[in-house]
């Protein structure tokens, strides 16, 4: 296959991706700071692109993480050998990177590669090749910051994040009712038989504070369909399941209000026939005063067991 041509290539430009709070509030603030109207918004992502000083800015809704409100900086090279020629500098200094090719992510299509500094900040280094409709499902790599959250802090409101690339936990490291959010990206697209997958979300749930809310991002299929070789970062997805199979696994397991917040009209894949698409939900564990109404949230008779994410 011939390689993607990378476009504007006039200027190497820094790049750098903020956690925001409030979408439009954000874009607000940096259309004033700036001087100009963002080059992309869409409903989970904003873009100011500037020649003068040469700067990519993005905007993700999120709160901060381990690396607070920075998710991430980044150059963006002028051809895709300049993009290579870093790699090979840092990889012969024995620095590790991560290399995805032709990855659809932020509404576009990049090659890049990854690379964290000795203090963990993560770096994204990559050439744009086209804009596309959807946001793709190409997402920044858990560093290591974001893998050691101490458990003691999480009763302090703290979130847990688990990745398409985790094994999962045999019990979460958080104690019942400390979290206030837990975040799934990908989780839903592991193989079914994964070690520790079953239960999965009821420990969710039980981790979770009252009224705490699960977000889950993924591929969702018009019915089910094993993972055949996807590309890119996608290449980890053993397993996407039908949308259906999703919300009943996790009205199963005990969570409420439910809500599909995007999936993508268009599919990212086609396999096999079957049209895969983004999935992004959210759901939350019931209220304390609901749980005294009844056995739910993971309260469940002994003759039921836990089950997996999906089926």
């Amino acid at each position: 296959m011939a390689p993607m041509p990378a476009i504007d290539a006039a200027l190497r430009k820094f790049h750098t991706s903020l956690n925001v709070s409030n979408l439009d509030r954000a874009v607000a603030f940096y259309r004033v700071l700036l001087g100009t109207e963002p080059a992309k918004v869409r409903p989970d992502y904003a873009k100011f692109d500037l020649a003068d000083p040469p700067l990519v800015l993005s905007l993700v809704p999120g709160q901060p993480k381990a690396g607070g409100h920075l998710n991430h900086v980044g150059l963006r090279m002028r051809t895709a050998d300049e993009l290579v020629d870093v790699q090979r500098r840092l990889e012969a200094a024995g620095m590790p990177t991560q290399r995805e090719e032709g990855v659809e992510c932020c509404y576009s299509r990049q090659t890049k590669f990854w690379i964290n500094d000795p203090d963990g900040a993560l770096w994204e280094i990559y050439v744009f090749h086209e804009d596309i409709d959807e946001h793709g499902h190409g997402a920044p790599p858990r560093t290591d910051a974001r893998a050691t959250e101490d458990p003691a802090e999480a009763a302090a409101g703290r979130s847990w994040q688990h990745r398409l690339t985790d094994p999962f936990p045999s019990e979460l490291p958080h104690g019942d009712g400390t979290l206030a959010a837990v975040h799934l990206e990908g989780s839903i697209n592991a193989a079914p038989d994964a070690a520790f997958r079953t239960g999965f979300l009821s420990a969710v749930l039980r981790a979770l504070a009252p009224d705490g809310v699960l977000q889950a991002h993924g591929l969702a299929g018009d019915r089910q369909c094993p993972a055949l070789a996807l590309p890119g970062p996608a290449a980890a997805v053993k397993y996407v399941p039908a949308l259906g199979e999703v919300l009943d696994e996790l009205a199963r397991a005990g969570f409420v209000d439910i809500d599909i917040e995007k999936l993508s009209p268009n599919p990212v894949f086609v396999v096999g026939g079957v049209a895969l698409r983004e999935l992004r939900l959210s759901a939350k564990k019931p209220s304390a005063a609901a749980r005294q109404d009844g056995a739910c949230c993971g309260d469940q008779p002994a003759a039921v067991q836990p089950v997996a994410l999906v089926r």
